[in-house]
């Protein structure tokens, strides 16, 4: 019989562990740079704060979270996800640990490199991606698993946008990015978001046939994002990306829809999947608004990067943390309330760049909900992420 997950003194953490699969290293690495970086940037945005960074403060901000955070929470998901897909040992041990160097290297270089040739810092931080696609794609291409290529191409893209990002910090190497992580996030949950939603329906013995995923559908909004790609990319009139956008928004929206997110409401796992998704055709909706000008620029950029990555991230890391450590699929206490909390921080965030709050305050209000919920899930989640697996399996 298992132990209760919520028992903090089953055994002692140990380095070992931590480096034994690489969603523990890494998630642990995203919460907390996601706990640090915030409050880091209100310092410098607010109280003056000064650092010897890689990039202009604002640009520092933009690259760490896209390229820093949400990296290191890819890298933990996919090279995790990776061997179960595909039946191959994990990465872990000393390997790992070097893959984890490199990262941790990169984030300090671009905290401190001011003083450095830019080459250097450069160098080291797009080291990383490419050693994490490398590991994908030698296990996907053995197990003749073609249709991950989509996410190695995806990913391949991303890195071109970090390379972008050093040498022009003020082109649209982010905004780029930002698109990508949505059209990753769309591949990656609408794998997984209607697949846990249907097993759990059919674990509380109800019926999961109201759940479905209409492969045109797929297609469809697949292609409509490639379009919206394209016409940032090379940029078209006002009137063309905003429909673009609309048309992803409605296909994605449609999408959501047919996955009937209201069923699992009673699973906070689950409902977290959803919600997190919804954001992202609210953000094209407000991507069509601000292309036309009618909306502020930067609304769908926090849409996507508070409302849409920061809850993905976190539902993601709190589920692959349980169902890999051996525990049951029961969020510790104080979970839910996280999730709350970077939902409301996304809103707050949006209304604050639609100018519906005070810009001081709703920036303020919206980090520390942010910090918060990031706190939580490492105070609840370095046992179970530092700790052997309850049922004595490696990893």
């Amino acid at each position: 019989m298992l132990a209760d997950p919520r028992t903090t003194g089953l055994t002692r953490w140990s380095a070992a562990t931590v480096f034994a699969y690489p969603f523990r290293i890494f998630f642990l690495s995203a919460a907390s740079l996601a706990v640090l970086l915030v409050p880091a940037w209100l310092l410098m945005l607010l109280g003056g704060w000064q650092w010897p960074l890689a990039l202009p403060a604002p640009a520092w901000h933009q690259h760490e979270m896209l390229f820093g955070f949400l990296q290191a929470a890819i890298a933990g998901f996919l090279l995790t996800a990776v061997s179960a897909w595909t039946g191959t040992q994990r990465l872990h041990a000393l390997p790992l640990l070097a893959l984890w160097l490199l990262w941790l290297v990169g984030r300090l270089l671009m905290l401190t490199g001011a003083a450095l040739p830019p080459v250097i810092v450069l160098a080291v931080d797009l080291a990383f991606l490419p050693l994490v696609m490398l590991d994908f794609s030698w296990r996907v291409l053995r197990a003749r698993q073609y249709r991950q290529l989509l996410v190695l191409a995806v990913l391949g893209g991303f890195w071109l946008m970090d390379l972008g990002f050093h040498l022009y910090p003020g082109g649209t190497s982010a905004h780029t990015a930002l698109l990508l992580a949505m059209l990753l996030m769309l591949v990656i949950g609408g794998r997984i978001t209607p697949a846990f939603s249907s097993n759990w329906l059919r674990l509380q013995g109800l019926d999961a046939s109201p759940i479905r995923v209409i492969p045109a559908l797929e297609r469809a909004l697949l292609a409509s994002m490639l379009v919206v790609l394209a016409v940032e990319l090379w940029p078209a009139g006002p009137a063309l990306r905003a429909s673009a956008a609309l048309v992803a928004a409605g296909l994605v929206a449609m999408r959501l829809l047919l996955w009937r997110g209201w069923l699992v409401r009673a699973e906070p796992l689950l409902w977290i999947l959803h919600l997190a998704l919804a954001w992202i055709p609210v953000a094209l909706l407000l991507l069509a608004g601000s292309a036309m000008g009618w909306v502020a620029p930067t609304a769908w950029v926090h849409a996507v990067g508070t409302g849409a990555v920061g809850a993905l991230i976190l539902g993601v890391m709190s589920r692959v943390a349980l169902g890999h450590t051996g525990r049951p699929l029961q969020l510790p206490p104080g979970m839910t309330t996280a999730f709350v909390l970077v939902l409301i921080a996304g809103l707050v965030r949006v209304a604050t760049a639609t100018s519906l709050l005070p810009w001081r305050l709703g920036v303020s209000i919206a980090a520390g909900l942010w910090i918060a919920a990031y706190l939580i899930f490492l105070f609840r989640y370095w046992s179970v992420l530092s700790r052997p697996r309850l049922d004595g399996k490696p990893g």
